[in-house]
């Protein structure tokens, strides 16, 4: 049961929901929500790098008492700088110059590429009982995150209600009104990239439909420029996703394509 963030501003829920946000204030990613005893916490600050591209700038992580701080290339364990890896009671934290990991006794896995991509994996004892971006983990798309009762959020709407309030944060909310455009045209070329035989055995490991649709969305913010980041981070994604579920995707990347 894994929810990730990715590239373009994508979000996939553990109910498996795909949507898309582009907040760039501090939210609540996922959280034990029971109102009696929170176990964890996994809050992330979005914004844009200097190439302009979303990313993830920190994370900030709370186990029971303990607070992780990670950045790129950086842990901070209750406010010491940590060398990694670094093992202390129930966690583990692992980095190298790709990718930062985080072990977690009570059932938490988190792993970062220091950019644009974030994925939790969650133990399933946690069922019904989380919120934030990742939704209530109850199984049902849709449900208790885009329709609450008789109310229906569109994805900014939701995205917005997951900030955590800061008295001195500078970020302006995304507009809710705004609606995203639709992709059709991009279609057949999404579909082309991640059927390709090097994806042959993702195929029905994954939904492929949601991952065509986030690659959809990246082309037409792309606006035809050549962009690589634009349509490698779904593309990398969905290979990431694909080892998750035990599939063996073959080499997709080439000289000339990501």
């Amino acid at each position: 049961y894994v929810c990730s963030t990715w590239g373009n501003n994508h979000f996939k829920t553990f109910d498996g929901d795909i949507y898309q946000f582009p907040g760039v204030c501090e939210y609540n990613f996922v959280s034990d929500c029971r109102e009696s005893y929170r176990e964890f916490s996994v809050h992330i600050q979005r914004g844009l790098n200097s190439n302009n591209h979303p990313e993830i700038q920190y994370i900030l992580l709370t186990i029971k008492d303990i607070t992780v701080y990670l950045k790129p290339k950086l842990a901070v364990v209750d406010g010491r700088l940590v060398r990694t890896p670094y093992y202390s009671s129930g966690l583990l934290i692992e980095s190298n110059d790709i990718y930062t990991k985080v072990y977690v006794k009570l059932g938490l896995v988190l792993i970062w590429n220091q950019e644009d991509a974030l994925m939790v994996e969650l133990d399933s004892k946690f069922n019904n009982y989380t919120c934030g971006l990742c939704g209530d983990y109850n199984g049902v798309p849709i449900y208790n995150e885009f329709i609450n009762g008789d109310v229906s959020y569109n994805s900014i709407t939701y995205g917005n209600l997951q900030k955590i309030s800061k008295p001195n944060a500078k970020c302006e909310d995304p507009d809710e009104t705004q609606a995203l455009p639709s992709c059709d045209g991009h279609r057949d070329e999404c579909e082309r990239l991640l059927t390709s035989s090097a994806f042959a055995d993702c195929r029905f490991r994954l939904n492929l439909e949601t991952y065509i649709q986030a690659c959809m969305q990246d082309k037409c913010a792309c606006n035809g420029n050549q962009d690589s980041f634009c349509l490698c981070s779904t593309i990398s994604e969905y290979s990431r996703q694909c080892s998750h579920a035990g599939g063996r995707p073959n080499e997709w990347r080439t000289q000339n394509f990501c």
